[in-house]
């Protein structure tokens, strides 16, 4: 079994598909446009054949994590797996060049891998690691 994809609910759909398409090699699909309900979609598909979903529509409440210290309940991050340390250190400084946050790291965590974490344009969170063996 699998994880097919994942979604996220999105302001401004242009600016989220770029994010992912420029800074992890993300290929999208053609728009899908529902015109009676305003559901405008990408699915946005990755190397490994993992894909995500992000969608707009008008009336959906603003993303309530907050970007620094506290998190809730449920689905809190997406972590793209790059390669090795090096890898993952291009990726922070790239990303803080662009002006995007790094939140923590790069570190090595507790339980051995080597990370950074960061927030896309609409302040979701992201985890950068190596990718390691067996994993």
């Amino acid at each position: 079994m699998m994880i097919e994809h994942v979604a996220i609910w999105v302001r401004d759909l242009e600016k989220m598909k770029d994010y992912y398409v420029n800074f992890f090699g993300a290929v999208s699909n053609q728009k899908y446009i529902n015109p009676v309900t305003s559901f405008e979609s990408y699915f946005l598909s990755f190397e490994t054949g993992s894909r995500l979903e992000i969608m707009t529509k008008p009336g959906i409440p603003a993303n309530a994590n907050d970007t620094v210290v506290m998190q809730h309940e449920g689905l809190i991050h997406l972590a793209f797996g790059i390669g090795d340390r090096e890898a993952v250190d291009k990726k922070a400084v790239e990303l803080k060049a662009e002006g995007y946050p790094i939140l923590r790291g790069p570190r090595t965590t507790g339980d051995g891998y080597y990370e950074f974490e960061t927030l896309d344009p609409e302040n979701n969170r992201i985890e950068v690691t190596e990718i390691k063996p067996n994993h």
